[in-house]
């Protein structure tokens, strides 16, 4: 789990109900103003025909596993990768009935992968061009999702206005009509009216964008990584010394993660 993504949420649930109950106060006014079902049902019920318009219907399904993706746990350190990369490089110069007992000792699905396609006998070639490939549609995979998110984001605020301008028109027909309210029924439809730009707004700010941009941290997170597996792949493929292969694939790595390796 996400601990960054969750606290974020709450503190701002927390500060913007913490704001509105100070105005609300100091105005003697109710926070039950800013509650709406119709306004939240015109600005989510509108963004998800938006989506389903942009992208296909199996994409919008898996909105829910998207959503969860963005609470999932941190991700595994480089540094821990390069460590195991340069154990299975010590294992891989016994030979290779002993790099493929380590095989079952790898955690990584995608090191494993290619680690076994060294013990199957690929070319250096072959595995590269495999594992590139894994690692170009992965990236149109996850980028997918982060563009349905920024696209919720974009048209949450844009259905906030349209509920808002309903709002107007209702508010302005009854205010001009035989029956209308006066000044009285003015404010409450303009204070009704605006509460589905206000949904817009926190639906966009607070969860969808900031979700489109960590999906995106973490593509680019995930990329680094495979890529670093990928020259260690090759590195073992080479039979090379440990020392070497510590020493290229700390390149991926930030400074702080270095290691050095023992002689």
């Amino acid at each position: 789990m996400d601990i960054a993504t969750i606290i974020g949420i709450i503190v701002g649930l927390g500060s913007i109900g913490g704001g509105i109950y100070l105005a609300a106060s100091a105005a003697g006014a109710s926070m039950a103003g800013f509650l709406s079902t119709s306004s939240f049902a015109i600005v989510f019920g509108g963004m998800l025909a938006s989506v389903s318009v942009a992208f296909p219907l199996s994409e919008v399904l898996k909105l829910g596993s998207a959503i969860a993706a963005v609470f999932k746990g941190g991700q595994q350190k480089l540094g821990d990768l390069v460590d195991q990369a340069v154990s299975v490089a010590e294992v891989a110069r016994k030979g290779t009935v002993e790099l493929e007992k380590e095989v079952n000792n790898i955690q990584n699905p995608f090191f494993k992968d290619g680690v076994q396609m060294v013990v199957d006998g690929y070319s250096i070639e072959e595995l590269t061009d495999i594992l590139n490939n894994r690692i170009e549609y992965r990236e149109i995979r996850e980028k997918t999702q982060a563009d349905l998110f920024k696209t919720m984001g974009t048209m949450a605020p844009a259905w906030g206005m349209i509920g808002t301008l309903i709002g107007l028109v209702i508010m302005l027909a009854g205010f001009g009509g035989e029956e209308g309210g006066g000044t009285d029924a003015l404010g409450s439809g303009m204070s009704a009216a605006l509460i589905t730009t206000f949904y817009g707004a926190i639906f966009a700010n607070l969860f969808f964008l900031p979700m489109a941009a960590k999906l995106t941290t973490r593509i680019s997170y995930s990329s680094t990584m495979q890529a670093l597996l990928v020259e260690a792949t090759r590195l073992i493929h080479q039979k090379k010394h440990p020392l070497i292969v510590r020493e290229k694939l700390n390149s991926f790595i930030p400074p702080r993660e270095w290691k050095q390796e023992e002689v």
